[in-house]
Order: structure tokens, then C-alpha cells, then sequence
């Protein structure tokens, strides 16, 4: 069972509630000045539970001065949830950047800071410049971490009372600090402590690491973050080997021999642990086609092997516009979860590098880690954490076990109306198509506007394609569509508008719609595949619907969806079931089934952390910039 909220809570409510008309009286310089005297008494070591509702009085008082948004009753619960060490679960439309001020600006009285981790550098800025009048009113300084941005004026951001950015620009500047520091202690001027001080280090003036102590953390898209990327490695490279031109020269002959070795002759794929094998026959082809190739005699025969089986690997399981993009003349990973690029990002083990020999860019080299964390990692440092998302229900096992946080569904502030349509079961993905067209078609002609999910970039495009000849025009949203993507968002809820999307337009987007459209009966969403996890599904589906608005959405599969050949694959052989036979039950079966070994994945992975810190620390290491690979 999920944690659900106790009388306590309740209780809570009533007491701010009960503060509303005394604060409603108060002048805007008496609301910073009852904000600065929790500030103090916060400071002298007053437990903060105990100013919670006055502080939060404050802020609702605050948000409805300033952006005449006042925080209704299911907010304050959900704040309370999130001082709590909790991972709030609020549906769609329910105010989770509003909420969030609550808990940030509690926090933030102790002094310590407060940091709000976001997906991306958009959401960062738009969220903190959308509630800065929020704060302002109540004397705390906002700051904003941004990619570009260099090292003075992101300590300057992390010094203030309230810090918004991306998990991945903090968990980078926690390892730049951790660099700088023992660059201090050993007092010398290595490599990459140069490139890290930017200018940090002036005359008779002493380097000053960036972040703070962690105290809190509030995850916004908690799930995705928390769960999703929870091994996703955040590495700064240390210098560049002697090796490069025979590695390149490697990854290239590697791709351009891969298509001609054979699968069940030359190699042997294992299905479970996605791995590439050469049979004796292989190995064979390899040397015959190696043999000769100057750049090729400085490498040894086993490495050989290796780029090969990488290189067969890429061309087997990593596709174009499916698991990354081609921009500039780099590999950009596309997101699974979020559909959105996953900046600096980049696969391990060769895999990365196999990939730009395959699109034929520029090879770029894995040269060592000077420091290395995860994102589980870095936000378990945390004294105090939570979270906010649509979707965590599902991962509530995983949440407690790993980061202590309960899971708390807070209700919406109005009845939902969302509406699920009957599931569509096809044998193929042609007949899917079609029909999901002629669906589009019939919902199109009522006025209605139309959301359509897709699993990847170019099923997306197929789509489009299958779309023009019927003349309906439409928006396509991928992560080619980045700077368009807010943009496209804003103008899917109008009349007769249909929009394709990636899962990106599952998180962080808000589709309004106008009481015409409420009147004709709201957005209509259509899932045109199934997920490896639940959440992902529920996030597209809770774009329509939002704050008891009308909606609709349905689900559409066929038996060579890739979520069945992945969970019932058998001695890398798919066979698809009869029609007649299936029902969703096996959709939702093979979804567990994924999500299960993806649970059981992170939990080895957060084993093995452990005790590889464990030995390190035993050692005198710093477990995260020694052998960080």
C-alpha cells in the first residue's frame, strides 16, 4: 500500500486555513517581515515542522498578491506531503510548480538552501522566473542553473536561498567541486583542475567550491528522474590517450565489416543480456578481413573481437531516430523515457563510439573518468529529499527502498472526467496504422483536437507521412522540435488541431483547451504502442483531462508491437500468438515483466555502488574520483 495522508495533515490544513484571514490583513512589507522572523527563528534551531503553518500561510498569501494564485486545500496537502519526505503524485493540471513553493521556501529558512531539479534548462528557467514573484515577496533570493553558464556566476546561483536547475548540471558541478577541492589539498595545478577553475582563482583569493552542503532536494518528475536515469552515469573525462588513432581505427574497420557477419554462423546474440558472441567462424572472418590493414596491426587480435561484437551489436539494437538523432555532426542520445535528447549523455563501453563509426561522424573516445556519479547517487546524498510527478504510484517499492521517500497521492482539486475508449488489439502495425488514421479522421471532423503518442522519432514521421494524403494538417513534436516545442504545446488544445508526439509531450507540458472544446468534449489522446513501463503511458494519457476538464483517450497494439517481442522472445525468436487469443492482459504482462527486470537491474547496480564504496573508503579513496570506471 501507498502511504495515505493520516489525520495529521489534516490537522495541518486546518491550522493554515485557520491563519488565512489574520494574514490577509497584513501589509506586503509586514509579509517579509513575518517571512524574515521565521527566517530567524529558523536559524536559531527551531525545528521547521513546528513553522510550518505560518510559513505556509505566508506563501499561499504570498502566490495570491503577486501572481493572483491563491494554493487550494489539495495543494497545501501536497505540500505538507513534500516536507515530509515524500514523493507527491498530482495529477496533470494540478499546480506542481505552485505546490512546490511551499517546501522550497520552508526549507530554505534554515539557510542551508534549497535546490528544485527539473528535466531540462527550459522548465529551470521558466519555473523559477514564473514563481521569482513568490519568493520576492517573501525576501528569499531565487538563482538558476543553466548549461552555459560559467563557474562565478553558478556559485553566485547556488548561494542563493532557492536554487532551480537540471539533475544533471548539479550532479556535474558536485563533481567539479569535488575535483577543485582536492586540488586544494594536494595544492597543484593538474589539467583538469585548469579547465574546471574558469577563472575562479584571482590574486591572493582562495578557489570556492560551488554547491553547498546538501540539505534539500525537491525532484520535480520524480519518477523519471529518480528511477528512470537512476544509472545514468555523470562523468568528466580526464585526459586523452596515446590510443586514439588506433581506436578510431578500429571503431571504423569495425562498422564496415559488421553487415557481412551473420547471425546463428558468426555470432550468437544472448536476448536477456542484449550481448554479441563470435562463434569460431566468426572469429575466423575476423582475421581474414583484418589481415593486411596497416592501421589494424598495432591492435590485438582480442580487441579486434571486441570492436566487432561491439559493431554488430549497434547495427542489431541501436537505430537512427529511434535510440539517438544525427545533429551537427554528433550522436545525440534520444531519451526512451522522455523522448526528449539527453545533452552530454553518452552510452559505455565503446557503445557510444560504435555508433558515430556506424553514421560515419567523428569519433570521440572514451579516455578515463576523472569523476564519476549517478544520479541515484548523488540525490541519496541529500539530508532531506522528495518529489513531485503524475506517475509514481507504480514505483512506490522502488522509491522507499532506495531513497527513503514515501509516495503520497494527493487528490485533485476537481473530480476527474477522463474517459478510456475500449483497446484496439491488430495483428500487424499496418493495420494499427490505418486505423489509428481513420480515428484520427473521425475525431478531426467533430472539431475536437487530437494527441498522438508514438514510441519513437520515427514512428512519429511515419505517421506524418500516412497523415498528408488525407490533407489533415498537423504538428509533429519530437526531439528535432525542441525549440518549437512549447510553441506546438500551447496551440494542441485549439480546434480541429492534431498533433504528433514522441513521449516527450508526456511531462512538463500543459495542454489548455477553451469551453468550446470542453463543450464538444475535450482533447482526445491516442496511444499507439505500449510502453516498457506504465508511467510513461500515464503520463501521455494525463495530458488530456487535466483539472477536471472532459477527455478521452485510447490504446492501441498489434502482436508485432515491440513490447511482446522483447518480453517473450524465446531463443531470439518471436512468434506472435493468434488474434483470437489475446487480450490486453498480455500487453500488460509483458509490460511487468520488463519493468520487473529493469527493477531488478538498478538493485544490483545499487549494490554494487555500495560495496565498491565501501572498499574504497576502506582504502583512503574518494569513491567518486578514484577508479571511477
Amino acid at each position: 500500500m501507498f502511504f495515505r495522508f493520516p489525520s495529521s495533515p489534516a490537522a495541518l490544513l486546518r491550522r493554515i486555513n485557520a491563519l488565512e484571514p489574520r494574514v490577509r490583513q497584513l501589509s506586503d512589507a509586514e509579509i517579509r517581515k513575518e517571512s524574515l522572523s521565521l527566517r530567524y527563528r529558523a536559524r536559531c534551531g527551531e525545528p521547521l515542522a513546528d513553522l510550518l503553518p505560518e510559513s505556509y500561510a505566508l506563501v499561499r498569501e504570498a502566490g495570491q498578491r503577486t501572481l493572483n494564485m491563491r494554493h487550494f486545500d489539495v495543494q497545501i496537502l501536497g505540500g505538507i506531503a513534500l516536507f515530509n519526505r515524500s514523493v507527491a503524485e498530482m495529477q496533470t493540471g494540478e499546480g506542481k510548480t505552485l505546490t512546490a513553493t511551499l517546501p522550497m521556501t520552508l526549507y530554505a529558512f534554515a539557510g542551508k538552501g534549497a535546490m528544485l531539479a527539473t528535466a531540462n534548462d527550459y522548465l529551470a528557467k521558466r519555473d523559477a522566473g514564473w514563481m521569482r514573484p513568490v519568493y520576492a515577496a517573501l525576501g528569499m533570493s531565487v538563482g538558476v542553473i543553466q548549461t552555459d553558464m560559467p563557474p562565478d556566476q553558478r556559485r553566485n546561483a547556488y548561494h542563493c536561498d532557492i536554487t532551480y536547475g537540471t539533475a544533471k548540471e548539479f550532479g556535474f558541478d558536485f563533481l567539479k567541486d569535488r575535483l577543485l577541492l582536492r586540488k586544494i589539498s594536494e595544492g597543484k595545478h593538474d589539467f583538469i583542475g585548469s579547465l574546471l577553475d574558469g577563472g575562479m582563482e584571482t590574486e591572493g583569493r582562495t578557489p570556492a567550491a560551488m554547491q553547498r552542503e546538501p540539505f534539500f532536494a525537491l525532484v520535480d518528475e520524480a519518477d523519471s528522474i529518480l528511477i528512470d536515469e537512476a544509472s545514468t552515469p555523470l562523468v568528466i573525462s580526464a585526459e586523452p590517450t596515446e590510443k586514439e588513432k588506433q581506436q578510431a581505427a578500429g571503431f571504423a574497420w569495425a562498422a564496415e565489416v559488421a553487415p557481412e557477419f551473420i547471425s546463428g554462423t558468426d555470432y550468437k546474440y544472448d536476448h536477456d543480456k542484449r550481448e554479441i558472441n563470435l562463434t569460431a567462424a566468426g572469429r575466423q572472418k575476423v582475421r581474414s578481413k583484418s589481415g593486411g590493414i596497416r592501421p589494424l596491426t598495432a591492435i590485438r587480435l582480442q580487441d579486434l573481437y571486441q570492436f566487432v561484437q561491439r559493431a554488430v551489436l549497434v547495427n542489431r539494437n541501436y537505430r537512427r531516430d529511434e535510440h539517438y538523432v544525427v545533429r551537427d555532426g554528433e550522436i545525440v542520445i534520444v531519451d526512451e523515457f522522455t523522448g526528449r535528447l539527453g545533452e552530454g549523455r553518452k552510452w559505455k563501453d565503446g557503445i557510444h563510439q560504435s555508433v558515430e563509426a556506424k553514421e560515419h561522424v567523428k569519433i570521440t573516445f572514451e579516455t578515463g573518468s576523472a569523476a564519476k556519479v549517478t544520479v541515484q547517487d548523488y540525490f541519496r546524498r541529500f539530508e532531506h529529499l522528495a518529489g513531485m510527478t503524475g506517475t509514481a504510484v507504480s514505483a512506490r517499492r522502488e522509491i522507499r527502498k532506495i531513497y527513503r521517500c514515501r509516495v503520497v497521492r494527493v487528490p485533485t482539486h476537481h473530480p476527474p472526467q477522463r474517459i478510456q475508449l475500449p483497446v484496439r488489439i491488430f495483428r500487424n502495425e499496418k493495420e494499427k496504422w490505418a486505423a489509428v488514421v481513420q480515428e484520427i479522421i473521425d475525431i478531426h471532423r467533430t472539431g475536437r483536437p487530437v494527441l498522438i503518442g508514438t514510441r519513437t522519432i520515427d514512428q512519429s514521421l511515419i505517421l506524418s507521412e500516412l497523415l498528408k494524403p488525407h490533407g489533415i494538417e498537423h504538428n509533429v513534436l519530437n526531439a528535432y522540435q525542441i525549440a518549437e516545442e512549447a510553441e506546438i504545446v500551447a496551440a494542441a488544445g485549439n480546434s480541429g488541431k492534431v498533433t504528433v508526439s514522441t513521449n516527450m509531450a508526456g511531462r512538463g507540458t500543459d495542454i489548455k483547451i477553451t469551453d468550446e472544446i470542453r463543450q464538444l468534449g475535450g482533447l482526445h489522446v491516442i496511444c499507439t504502442e505500449m510502453h516498457e513501463s506504465e508511467r510513461i503511458d500515464r503520463q501521455l494519457i494525463g495530458r488530456c483531462g487535466r483539472q477536471g476538464d472532459p477527455g478521452t483517450y485510447r490504446q492501441y497494439l498489434s502482436l508485432d508491437d515491440e513490447i511482446l517481442k522483447t518480453a517473450f522472445r524465446k531463443r531470439g525468436t518471436y512468434v506472435p500468438p493468434l488474434i483470437g487469443t489475446v487480450s490486453v492482459r498480455l500487453f500488460i504482462r509483458a509490460q511487468r515483466k520488463i519493468e520487473t527486470k529493469k527493477f531488478r537491474d538498478r538493485k544490483v547496480m545499487l549494490y554494487h555502488d555500495k560495496e565498491r564504496k565501501k572498499i574504497q573508503r576502506s582504502m583512503g579513496q574518494d569513491p567518486y574520483l578514484d577508479a571511477a570506471d
